[in-house]
């Protein structure tokens, strides 16, 4: 049986990382759920501080360098996704949309993704809604219905309130990732043929 792939991109700045941190997580208990099935994966981890770079070398000369690529490929190749930004001015890191602006729109196209953030408030995390989900909605991947957010009061001990929450966020978005992969997501649609502008102004024209 081959083994399934699923990806972790990390766009965490700092070392150690929260966004590292809670990429991690969702992996194992995503891998943990698939492997209780019997099926092997392997998991990739891409730390976006690493290629922040080649990332702005890729956007100016439209050509990613080896490393770039290496990590492109991972991404695009794919079973499942799991995508994970700190939440700077209400959004998505620029480091993280720029990542995902040098890969083609149509790549992700059917491909089951789980999106997360952290950041240094709770107030924060409506900023999955309203940025990563809307992104990953563009470029028609299945975007999980359980989106993660991670606080700092989130990362107590094991007995504290926010780290139960987090962990069963963890352990609800790590199912509906695992059997969107179990399910084999369909393949992408076909592109739409488009008529070209001066055609649709021809077909206006009375006769």
């Amino acid at each position: 049986m081959n083994a399934a792939r699923l990806v972790a991109v990390s766009a965490g700045l700092g070392t150690p990382s929260s966004s590292r941190l809670l990429a991690d997580r969702l992996a194992a208990a995503t891998r943990e759920r698939l492997t209780a099935d019997g099926r092997p994966v392997e998991v990739t981890v891409i730390e976006l501080r690493d290629l922040a770079t080649d990332i702005a070398n890729g956007l100016v000369t439209g050509f990613p360098g080896t490393r770039l690529r290496t990590a492109i490929e991972a991404v695009t190749g794919a079973e499942g996704l799991i995508a994970v930004s700190p939440i700077f001015s209400a959004s998505y890191s620029g480091l993280f949309k720029s990542f995902f602006d040098v890969i083609d729109n149509t790549a992700l196209a059917g491909r089951p993704v789980l999106i997360a953030a952290t950041g240094g408030t709770a107030r924060h995390s409506l900023a999955l809604e309203h940025a990563l989900r809307p992104l990953f909605t563009y470029l028609r991947a299945i975007v999980v219905p359980t989106a993660v957010y991670a606080a700092p009061e989130d990362w107590g001990s094991g007995g504290d309130a926010g780290a139960g929450d987090l962990a069963a966020r963890v352990d609800r978005a790590a199912d509906e990732l695992a059997a969107l992969m179990r399910d084999r997501p369909p393949a992408a649609a076909p592109a739409e043929s488009v008529v070209p502008f001066a055609e649709q102004l021809a077909a206006l024209r009375p006769e």
